[in-house]
């Protein structure tokens, strides 16, 4: 499924769409060069989700833990590539909150197989291109329905 985003209004947009399907548990993975979008999209989906703290990217320290309607975990895996160590993913990853792993392919091998993937690329100053790909029938359903509602808008 992909999705076109003209500006960051309707990125956030997006992101609101997405925020309110999602349950404890979720996964959700951001890929994409830097600069196409992946934390600005994560700090509108953790908007929409209730937080309230400044979000940014946890290059640094790997992983940053929010409260919203939901606890909201932002993992930057830049800095694991080549690495086998284990953060305790797992207690993020089946725990009772939203997980946004950037730069998930390095870390796949730690990854649950159910979980929504998301490309983001740049297309122009302001338009991203949002490739999601679903890896369970429960974010089939949701994509479906994103796909749904934000082109009816």
């Amino acid at each position: 499924m992909q999705i076109k985003s003209n500006s960051p209004a309707a990125t956030a947009r997006l992101a609101s769409l997405l925020a309110g399907k999602l349950e404890p548990g979720d996964v959700l993975t951001l890929e994409g060069d830097l600069g196409a979008g992946k934390t600005t999209f994560t700090k509108a989906l953790g908007k929409a989700l209730g937080v309230t703290r400044t979000i940014n990217s946890p290059t640094f320290t790997i992983i940053k833990e929010y409260e919203g309607e939901l606890p909201f975990y932002h993992m930057d895996a830049y800095r694991l590539e080549g690495t086998e160590e284990d953060l305790g993913f797992e207690e993020y990853f089946y725990g009772s909150g939203i997980t946004v792993v950037e730069w998930a392919s390095y870390i796949e091998e730690h990854l649950p197989e159910a979980r929504l993937d998301i490309a983001i690329s740049y297309e122009a100053e302001e338009e991203r291109n949002f490739s999601f790909s679903p890896r369970s029938t429960h974010f089939e359903t949701i994509c479906e329905e994103i796909m749904n509602e934000y082109i009816s808008d």
